[in-house]
């Protein structure tokens, strides 16, 4: 069955947060919008409504109340140091960098205030690197959690849509796929595609792709906002980058299976250039979902930096490889270790203060803006509602009160690799040697002493430092953690105004990229790291630009 051809101003492809802030761009500049969305309504607002609510903010008020001296020199200096960019390629997404620097610097923290999303008081740390000034990781603190997490930095776009929608200037279209762009004297003019049956399917969930009718939608502008590949682990593992090694056998998916790339292989037929796909950001401390929504479905653990890391068969990873200090640094060396997971041994002292599960759903206390819940989850007695359920129901968990119970359940838990025993009660007793005085030459124990020093990580995320095997600690808890899938960090190269460009460089006319589906602007403006917070931060600033040059067109 097909309808009568939509007509509209612009067309967005993807009602994630991208897709909605280029949306409320254009509703704001007075123009018609048609969002086609693929998924049912339930999932509107895509991936970002699942997360943490992270971002990267420079020299802000909540860091200067905390003691951070930060500067945009110094997050540059960081930025562009993790990022590395190497290649031809890397132009536009340089100069995206550059610019989104400015944008976390200046004008992002007042831009999002004057939309009423708030910030917890107290910043993170986020990937503190452990190299030099001038190699990856954060100098300082600049995680800065959204008040209501994923759904609070939603609401203000989704708001501004809805309030859109009753002004007759947009049109939600859900379960409208797009499967191909209209070209027309080489200019992209609208998207065609199926209309997909209705389904009750739960937000992020699997939902049915019957057929039931076909459209057209037709506009001045069309701007692909459609996120990457993290749920396609095919093709994670075809683009998995030659320098990590083979592509891990077993992955957890830290996005919902919709999230395939599909829509990327159908933006390069249309003439963009697609660049960086070999960049990509996996994380190394994804558990097992109990209660999954999508398939594979995994959560990842914010680790505090005490928790002992070991690889499949017992061996301490090398420094500076710690919980929390570098994300593909440490997917690299599991790699080669020829084994897909990798294991923390810690105390219930540490999973108390130092644990905290990432996504919205996993922190009700910060979704639900609850003071009282937040007091009594992050500083009350105990580890947080969520990780002790995990702790109690998950399948990578082991609990015991002594190190031969606990290397025993790690054992059952991996029966075909064998853990070294004996290696792993001697790291361990050594590195409980080093305690004994306030100085020593465990990094580690270091790192810990160091972290503590900031008043943010002393007051809710590092535990003060004891010993693994004291009793007083216990019991001891041992985690298998697997490979999570997340983020594509290349993409449909852009310029700076948000425009598709060919392979020659050209822009492709009325074709426009945001979000994850551009690499966050550029084709890849995190280059191969990204220093935390900037994923959301890099769809609120690519949407606002793709939808603002939108608006432009006469």
């Amino acid at each position: 069955m097909s309808s009568s051809p939509m007509s509209s101003h612009a067309i967005v492809v993807g009602a994630g947060l991208a897709g909605l802030v280029a949306a409320a761009e254009l509703v704001a500049a007075g123009k018609t919008v048609t969002i086609l969305e693929q998924e049912p309504e339930a999932s509107f607002g895509g991936q970002a409504w699942w997360s943490f609510g992270g971002l990267f903010l420079v020299d802000s008020p909540e860091q200067r109340r905390m003691g951070i001296r930060d500067s945009f020199e110094l997050a540059r200096q960081d930025w562009f140091g993790s990022a590395g960019f190497d290649r031809a390629e890397d132009n536009w997404p340089r100069q995206w960098a550059e610019a989104y620097l400015q944008f976390a610097a200046e004008e992002k923290r007042a831009w999002l205030r004057e939309r009423g999303v708030g910030f917890f008081p107290v910043v993170g740390w986020a990937e503190r690197g452990g190299y030099t000034a001038t190699e990856h990781g954060n100098s300082v603190p600049r995680f800065h959690i959204t008040w209501g997490t994923g759904p609070g930095i939603l609401a203000p776009f989704i708001a501004a849509v809805r309030e859109g929608v009753e002004k007759g200037l947009v049109s939600l279209r859900f379960r409208h796929r797009v499967d191909e762009l209209i070209l027309e004297g080489g200019a992209v003019v609208g998207a065609r595609g199926a209309v997909l049956a209705d389904d009750d399917a739960e937000r992020g969930g699997p939902s049915n792709r019957d057929v039931v009718g076909d459209f057209e939608a037709r506009g001045q502008a069309t701007i692909v906002t459609s996120g990457g590949i993290g749920g396609n682990h095919d093709l994670v593992r075809q683009q998995w980058p030659k320098r990590m090694g083979e592509p891990p056998k077993h992955l957890l998916s830290g996005v919902p299976a919709h999230v395939d790339g599909r829509m990327l292989s159908i933006t390069e037929q249309a003439g963009a250039h697609l660049i960086n796909g070999d960049r990509m950001w996996h994380y190394v401390e994804g558990i097992t979902n109990y209660a999954p929504v999508w398939p594979q479905h995994g959560i990842r653990i914010l680790p505090g930096p005490s928790s002992i890391w070991l690889d499949a068969t017992g061996h301490r990873l090398p420094v500076p490889l710690f919980p929390g200090f570098d994300t593909l640094g440490t997917l690299e060396h599991i790699v080669s270790t020829g084994y897909d997971y990798s294991w923390f041994v810690l105390t219930q002292a540490i999973i108390e203060k130092e644990f905290a599960l990432s996504g919205s759903e996993q922190n009700p206390d910060l979704t639900g803006k609850s003071i009282r819940e937040l007091l009594k989850q992050r500083l009350g007695k105990g580890a947080t509602g969520p990780v002790e359920a995990f702790k109690e129901k998950g399948v990578d968990f082991v609990v015991a009160d002594t190190l031969e119970q606990l290397l025993r359940g790690m054992q059952e838990l991996a029966p075909d690799v064998p853990i070294d025993a004996a290696l792993v009660r001697e790291q361990i007793e050594a590195r409980d040697r080093e305690l004994a005085n306030d100085f020593s030459k465990d990094s580690q124990i270091n790192a810990i002493r160091q972290a503590r020093r900031y008043r943010g990580d002393k007051l809710i995320r590092v535990a003060s430092p004891h010993r693994i095997l004291d009793p007083k600690a216990g019991p001891l808890i041992g985690v298998k953690l697997h490979i999570l899938t997340r983020k594509s960090l290349g993409g449909i190269e852009t310029d700076l105004s948000g425009r598709a460009l060919d392979p020659s460089g050209v822009a492709v006319p009325g074709l426009y990229a945001a979000g994850e589906a551009s690499g966050f602007g550029g084709g890849g403006m995190h280059g191969y790291r990204s220093l935390e917070g900037t994923f959301l931060g890099g769809c609120l600033f690519s949407g606002r630009t793709a939808g603002r040059s939108a608006a432009s067109l006469a």
